[in-house]
């Protein structure tokens, strides 16, 4: 028989998954497309976040129920994941998501948000900023993927696309999961990080992650730019997937404040899940201020 502290022991997201679902509940809207999944907890001034290729709206929980105390958080499940239809083109830019997003946006009435975009939410997030810069009090990238959309990124742009689709193929959804968790996150991991990494990315569709690679190998975060609101953009110290000398590249290049979080790598929000509230706390402060004055 289990003792009740084994419990975390035999499903270390357990906890996790109680939260989410109690916390952090699911919505699902009507849009003209089809249904499209966000969740939302907390009241106040709107913080929406955006996730990355290989995890959901379920990877901030642990952020959101800390911001929660200060404002309306939305964290969606992009199209074609979780219970989001994906979107009809097959080889869709960022401005498609963009314009998701901004469905998304009126049906829960948010006239302004901060937007946070990670990883490949970043591209999404800076698309909408630069399209609907009335919307966006603040723009806050973690870990942004650039895309290899530009020209001069042509053999790259072929390499990553054959391996992520390759690995798909191959290995299937489950099998990803199990094998790129780790390389998601810094070098010594809590196990329960690791397993939320693990967890969430098990739950990818593989329609709407095949979207999204074609998303990150086609287009490209710097052709929204310049853009007219405060940006700032966050690396976690220890990330191998968008390192932090890109990620400061990328800053430079959008004239945003850069810096880096410290014990974490490419799945901050999951690894270090206080420390980047403070930054989206402090950011969504930032913002209010610049409404007042």
């Amino acid at each position: 028989m289990l003792h009740a502290t084994d419990i975390t022991a035999v499903h270390p997201t357990a906890e996790l998954e109680q939260q989410l679902a109690n916390r952090l509940p699911q919505l699902t809207l009507a849009l003209p497309d089809g249904p499209q999944a966000v969740r939302e907890c907390g009241k106040g001034a709107a913080i929406v976040l955006l996730h990355g290729i290989g995890s959901g709206a379920a990877s901030w929980l642990e952020v959101a129920l800390q911001l929660s105390q200060h404002a309306r958080v939305v964290a969606w499940d992009a199209p074609g994941y979780g219970d989001s239809i994906p979107l009809a083109q097959i080889r869709p830019t960022a401005q498609d998501y963009a314009e998701r997003l901004c469905q998304v946006l009126d049906a829960l009435g948010i006239e302004q948000c901060v937007l946070v975009g990670h990883s490949l939410g970043a591209l999404t997030a800076t698309a909408f900023a630069q399209t609907h810069p009335a919307r966006v009090s603040r723009l806050v990238l973690i870990s942004p993927a650039r895309g290899y959309g530009a020209p001069t990124r042509d053999l790259q742009r072929a390499q990553v696309r054959k391996k992520r689709l390759d690995a798909l193929e191959q290995l299937g959804i489950e099998q990803m999961a199990a094998q790129r968790s780790a390389h998601m996150l810094s070098p010594r991991p809590s196990p329960k990080a690791l397993e939320w990494v693990r967890w969430n990315m098990s739950r990818l569709n593989t329609g709407g992650y095949r979207q999204a690679v074609e998303l990150l190998c086609g287009d490209d975060l710097l052709r929204y730019s310049p853009l007219s609101m405060p940006c700032e953009v966050h690396c976690g110290e220890a990330d191998t997937i968008t390192a932090p000398q890109d990620c400061l590249t990328l800053a430079k290049a959008l004239n945003a404040n850069f810096n880096l979080i410290p014990d974490a790598g490419h799945a901050s929000p999951i690894e270090q899940p206080l420390l980047v509230a403070g930054r989206l706390a402090h950011a969504l402060m930032e913002s209010m201020k610049g409404d007042a004055q």
